[in-house]
């Protein structure tokens, strides 16, 4: 044993013992406790958490047959399963040595005892006490994942009726292999929506695969989606399975597929009737098993009587429908997400508030999140980083963003791609070129605003 580690307490009615085992041992060990009334062990044990108990099995009481170490030893179990616990006697035999194992000790000490082999056992003991804790830490560490792997919803937080409605919806439909289309504002939700999905399914030991289609040029589309071969194209140096290949017996997600063209639209679509991708440069199908999740901020429905979305793949990716609510219908469920948020990155910055006011949580239920809770988790992170002290103020949370809106617009038309443009010039000047805020402000990842910007020749 190199260095002092680890507590070790001695119960022995032999006084002569208990120092000559201090003594061994107090240069080499942390803490030495000895005690010669075994009735004592409970209240020790209380105050101290020891490493290594080392008991002796015969007692004034009852000298030979062990009886009285044997009743200890149950007590301190009961007090700690975890104990590492080593007899002392002597009069050991190979009879009380099963014995004692049997019963829960981990070794067997006689007297007169060899220092060296003594010194050998006790770090032995040590090292097993620590192994064990170390055990029991990992197992509860699991037990606390495998809690909220298997709540249902452990992504969500909501006790609004809109928000239940939701949860109802995914409970019906996660066991089915129905094509589920997720629809609602930029930073509700939809991808954990997706995940909760596929969690919940019968697909959930499979892969889950996420693909942003607002951040795929038309260029790569079929590439990233279906696969190519070694020579396809000229970057094409190897063969790559695509993402429906590599998802097969799992889930695919494609977020953002309202931003999709009418050609892409009728490949995808292709696809989805056919069950089998062709890779880019070959001619041979290859079958899929895919449950496939959609999500979209766009009007769906609005764009098949526009002729921009195909009403036949709507109807291919929608057998159920999740609408998410935005977060300025989601009242109640305010201040459930700050307690969350709060507790979440206060652990996170090792920094401790106490619980929000009724002002603060007015003054973030008035507030109309135009980023919604992607916004909102955002400014709880940044409030507890910028906050010192332990009451955080209704000052504390700058609130600064603000929605899109059409007043102050003019628009020289209504379509909605020349409306789009306009607003993203509108923010781009408030913000001053700053993409990153103004994809902020749009509730637009910077991909999908920079994609945007190309296609407007912004």
């Amino acid at each position: 044993m190199s260095g002092k580690s680890g507590k070790i307490l001695i119960v022995d009615d032999n006084q002569d013992i208990l120092f000559a085992l201090r003594l061994l041992l107090k240069p080499i060990v942390e803490l030495v406790k000895t005690e010669s009334d075994p009735s004592n062990i409970p209240d020790l044990m209380s105050k101290n958490r020891f490493d290594v108990i080392l008991l002796d099995m015969n007692f004034t009481k009852d000298a030979i047959s062990g009886k009285e170490g044997f009743h200890w030893l149950e007590k301190i179990l009961e007090i700690d399963p975890a104990s590492v616990v080593l007899f002392i006697t002597a009069y050991g035999d190979v009879e009380k040595s099963v014995r004692a194992i049997r019963a829960g000790a981990t070794d067997f000490i006689l007297k007169p005892w060899q220092n060296e082999k003594l010194l050998a056992t006790i770090s032995s003991a040590i090292k097993l006490r620590q192994s064990r804790e170390e055990v029991s830490e990992l197992k509860s560490k699991q037990r606390a994942i495998n809690t909220i792997m298997n709540q249902p919803f452990s992504d969500f937080i909501g006790v609004s009726p809109s928000m239940l409605k939701v949860f109802e919806t995914i409970k019906k439909v996660a066991r089915t292999d129905a094509n589920v289309l997720i629809l609602g504002e930029n930073g509700t939700g939809k991808e954990l929506v997706a995940r909760a999905l596929h969690r919940n399914s019968l697909r959930n030991d499979e892969t889950f695969i996420s693909l942003d289609l607002g951040a795929i040029s038309e260029s790569l589309f079929e590439s990233e989606l279906f696969g190519h071969e070694k020579g396809a194209f000229t970057d094409a140096k190897s063969s790559r399975p695509g993402r429906f290949e590599l998802a097969s017996g799992g889930t695919v997600f494609l977020d953002e597929i309202g931003n999709l063209s009418l050609p892409l639209q009728a490949k995808l679509l292709t696809v989805l009737e056919r069950r089998e991708v062709t890779r880019v440069g070959s001619s041979k199908p290859r079958a899929i098993d895919i449950r496939l999740i959609s999500a979209t901020n766009k009007p769906l429905k609005k764009m098949t009587l526009e002729d921009t979305f195909r009403q036949d793949l709507l109807y291919r990716i929608n057998t159920v429908e999740i609408e998410l609510p935005p977060m300025r219908e989601r009242d109640e469920d305010i201040p459930v997400l700050a307690a969350h948020f709060l507790n979440l990155y206060s652990k996170k910055y090792k920094k401790r508030f106490n619980k929000l006011s009724s002002p603060v949580i007015r003054k973030l239920t008035s507030y109309p999140w135009p980023g919604n809770v992607r916004e909102f988790q955002h400014v709880f992170e940044r409030t507890v980083i910028m906050s010192d002290g332990n009451t955080l103020h209704e000052s504390d949370f700058h609130l600064t963003s603000q929605p899109a809106t059409s007043e102050g617009f003019e628009f020289d038309s209504y379509n909605l791609e020349d409306v789009e443009k306009t607003i993203i010039e509108k923010v781009l000047r408030s913000n001053r070129g700053n993409v990153s805020k103004a994809a902020a402000d749009l509730g637009l990842t910077r991909t999908s605003l920079y994609r945007r910007l190309e296609k407007y020749g912004l």
